[in-house]
Order: C-alpha cells, then structure tokens, then sequence
C-alpha cells in the first residue's frame, strides 16, 4: 500500500491516541487528552473554513454552544438520547450557518470577521439571558451518554476519564479522515482554489459563494460537535462555551499549529491545550509567559509550529 499524506496523517493521530496512555502518570492525563481531541475537532472545522476556503469567524464557539446546550436540553424537555442530541445539535448549527453565512459571506476581511463575531455574541447572549430555560450564567447539568455500560456490558471496563479520552479520540481520528478527504475531493481542490485567488477561482467556474457556504456549514457542524462531546464527558455545561475567548482560543490554536494542514491544528489544539497546564508552575505570570510563547510562534514560525518545522527537517535532510 502506497504511503500518502492523507494516510500518513491517520496512522500518526491513530498511533499517538494508542501509545500516549503508556506515558500517563495517572488517570487525571486522560482528562487532558480527551479535552485535547475535543478542542481538536473544533479547530479541524477551523481549517476547512480558513486553510481551506481562506474565510475567518470570530463566533465558531456559538455553534459549539448549540451543540453542547443541545444535549442538554434535548434530553430534558424532549426525551431524545444524548447520542441523537449530539446528531441534532450538529443539524441546528449546519441548518444556522446555512442561513446565515449565505449573506454575511458576501462580506470580506475585516468585515467577515466582524459580522461573524457578531453571530457568536448574539448565541452566547441568547443562552445566558434565558434562564428559565438555559438557567443562565448559573449553568446546567447534562445528561449521562449510557456508552460505558454499554462497553461493560461487553467486557470492555472503562473508567471515566479512559472512556472519554478513547471515544473522543475515535472522533477526532474520524473528523481528520472526512476533513482528508475533502481536501484531496473536487470541492476541496475548488476551495483551496478559492482561497487562492475568488477571481481566478470564478473565471474557472467555480461557484464560489456556494463553496464559500459549504465550508463555513461543515466547520460549524464540526464545532457542535466538540460542544456536545465538552458537555457530555463533564456532564455540566455553561454559557462560556459559546463564549468569545472559547472562538479566538479555536482561530489561536488552528493558526498556531498551522492553518493549512489538518495534522498541523491538531498539533497547535495539542500545545495550547497542554501549555496552561505546564506554564502553572509560573503560578501569576502564566498568562503573560504563555502570550509571550505565541508571540514568538507568531513572529518567527509564521507558517505554524508544525509546517515551519518539518520544512526545517526537510532542509537539513537535502
């Protein structure tokens, strides 16, 4: 079997999902792990919207607040399975984007992002002023998903934390394969057109506000997703995850790690996932050594931290 980019890419993520446990200390690192393959997610929809169609949002943690109040509330007030509330939520946020990215993604540059921030405001302001509903800043419980007694049942003896890390692993390892493979499909090669040059990308027919639509629906799905596994494996939700720090953390990690690939946002999901933990020993100067990091990043691996170093690595090896 030929060694491809796209297979490459899914035998790295699979590998480093199996062996990372063995280098755990204790259960409290399935934690992290899980909420770096969730936050991983996000930021894969992250490049398909920017690295691929080169469009910005400011407010992609909107849909992550659909996706996680959703199953909440679905459960509640419906009785629909946490699973299908996973499912639904990703179908309100696809069906949002739709409706709203066909006129705000006429907009460009500054005033995409504008317009988009706009979007992410208005959800967070939604969910903390209803109340009776959402009960507010205050928060709400969320239902249990009901898989671990599923795998129980079947011998398979998870704790908590090793549950989620494993099953929000699978998910991400699915995500990079769809997002793969978009990148390698007509669409994906009409979007990386379109990011390019709209111009020349209309004068070889392709429709870009369609493609421009496409994209920002399928990075908004996979932001509700990530919303609804965050709310599921903590069983406890708040406004803050459609919160505008929580969209600029999704942009952050996505440019930091390298806009333009898949394993490379996956990767920039990972340092800043992992570099509040580590940078606690700072105790006060945390925030100002971990934006001090990112400047850095920024100022001398402009590509992302990923991209810039392996084409160190191919320079030496020539």
């Amino acid at each position: 079997m030929k060694m491809t980019p796209k297979l490459a890419t899914l035998l790295v993520l699979g590998a480093l999902v199996l062996l990372a446990p063995f280098l755990f200390p204790s259960n409290f690192y399935y934690r992290v792990g899980s909420l770096i393959f969730v936050n991983a997610i996000a930021v894969t929809g992250i490049v398909i919207l920017t690295g691929y169609a080169g469009q910005i949002s400011l407010g992609h943690a909107g849909f992550a607040g659909i996706g996680a109040y959703a199953c909440a509330l679905a459960p509640a007030h419906f009785g629909i399975h946490p699973a299908l509330a996973v499912v639904l939520g990703a179908a309100i946020s696809g069906l949002l984007a739709w409706l709203v990215g066909r006129p705000i993604l006429r907009l460009k540059g500054y005033y995409l992002g504008v317009a988009t921030l706009g979007l992410g405001i208005l959800i967070s302001m939604m969910l903390n002023n209803e109340r009776q509903l959402t009960r507010g800043p205050d928060g709400i419980d969320v239902p249990e998903l009901g898989m671990r007694a599923l795998l129980k049942g079947w011998g398979l003896d998870l704790t908590n934390g090793q549950f989620w890390y494993y099953f929000c692993g699978l998910c991400m390892i699915l995500g990079a394969w769809l997002a793969l493979n978009l990148h390698d499909s007509p669409s994906g090669r009409a979007l990386r057109a379109l990011h390019g040059s709209e111009i020349a990308a209309r004068t070889v027919g392709v429709d870009v506000a369609r493609m421009k639509l496409q994209a920002f629906v399928i990075s908004a799905v996979y932001a509700s997703v990530s919303g609804s596994l965050l709310a599921l494996q903590n069983k406890f939700i708040t406004p803050d995850v459609a919160g505008f720090m929580h969209s600029i953390e999704m942009v952050t990690m996505a440019v930091l790690g390298g806009v333009g690939s898949v394993l490379g946002a996956i990767f920039g999901a990972a340092i800043l996932t992992l570099l509040p933990q580590v940078l606690t020993i700072f105790a006060e100067y945390e925030q100002l050594v971990l934006g001090l990091v990112m400047m850095l990043v920024m100022i001398f691996l402009r590509e992302g931290l990923l991209p810039s170093i392996l084409r160190k690595l191919r320079r030496k090896g020539e």
